[in-house]
């Protein structure tokens, strides 16, 4: 596995991460322990170093699942998790309040059972605290050795800027695909400016683009897709043609849509570091096949021409969780 910086950081991680949300939260039942570890194991023999959790996915149930797993290779992996959410529940709101951050940090070390964080991502913006008060609590906790770096999520290019002038910003994560291109109007170039890594969630858009959705699929009552507006059937539908294009293109380099979608990431700056999920070993080992693949200049403008042609139906999220994200 190919490895990659994230921005002026100095923190290596492998070209691809894997995001554990979905093992524990938000799409369906929660995948059986003992499968869980194996897939996490799996993921380290294909060299992948780098894993996503967050108090919030369970809440709590992610990180123990992580802590557990990882134990053994612990000095070999990179873990990122997050604040931010009152009580871990992203429901109740946000809570960035200094005493709740440190709060956070010492529940969520012994969950991972461990005593550092690699990566301490700020889930959302909290309104009501000052973000150079956020990164002062960040800077304390840095200097003790609770946590190596922190991020962002969710944010816009200002308070990036407040953030990385109060204490560098490692990386920042947000929803980044080709059928979710918004990041490239603010925030990357901010990024690329300050140094500072990205680390796209969904890169698969949610396994849209894998292919293995259409508009007949039926989710579980349990999975939050239900309540994303480009997740209706309807939308579905029409945003089919963008799964097609990646189809096409994957026939011709002997790959897999999902693989093309990860390859043109991957392609877009050295510094961004995909973090698809999966729950299934067979999708974990496509999706790391994605870093043996190159797509050439030609390529990424053929792939540019085509999709500038499709519109991408339905908002990507409801109205209520739109506001709080790009703050």
């Amino acid at each position: 596995m190919k490895k990659r910086i994230l921005g002026n950081s100095g923190l290596q991680v492998s070209a691809l991460g894997l995001g554990c949300m979905g093992l524990n939260f938000g799409y369906g039942p929660a995948t059986g322990k003992q499968e869980a570890i194996r897939l996490l194991h799996a993921a380290v023999d294909l060299g992948i170093t780098f894993f996503d959790t967050a108090e919030a996915y369970g809440p709590f149930t992610n990180e123990e699942l992580l802590g557990e797993a990882l134990a053994p290779f612990r000095d070999k992996v990179v873990i990122a998790t997050k604040f931010g959410f009152k009580e871990g529940k992203p429901g109740l709101g946000m809570d960035s309040r200094p005493e709740t951050i440190r709060a956070v940090a010492e529940a969520a070390l012994k969950r991972l059972n461990t005593d550092y964080i690699d990566l301490f991502y700020q889930h959302r913006v909290d309104p009501e605290v000052p973000i150079e008060e956020v990164a002062g609590v960040i800077q304390q906790l840095i200097k003790e050795g609770k946590i190596r770096h922190w991020g962002l999520s969710e944010v816009g290019a200002a308070t990036i800027r407040k953030a990385h002038a109060a204490q560098p910003v490692a990386a920042v994560q947000s929803e980044y695909s080709l059928w979710w291109r918004e990041p490239e109007q603010e925030v990357l170039p901010v990024l690329e400016e300050l140094g500072i890594g990205f680390v796209p969630f969904s890169p698969l858009g949610r396994g849209f683009l894998t292919g293995a959705i259409n508009e007949n699929t039926q989710f579980d009552s349990t999975d939050f897709r239900n309540t994303l507006p480009r997740f209706s059937a309807e939308n579905r539908k029409a945003n089919q043609a963008l799964v097609d294009l990646l189809h096409e293109i994957a026939v011709k380099k002997e790959a897999s849509p999902a693989q093309i979608a990860l390859a043109w990431l991957l392609a877009q700056q050295p510094w961004i570091v995909p973090i698809p999920g999966t729950t299934k070993l067979q999708r974990l080992q496509e999706n790391t096949g994605a870093v043996a693949i190159t797509l050439s200049t030609e390529d990424l403008r053929q792939i540019q021409e085509a999709a500038s042609k499709i519109s991408i139906q339905g908002a990507r999220y409801p109205e209520h969780l739109q506001k709080t994200v790009g703050k």
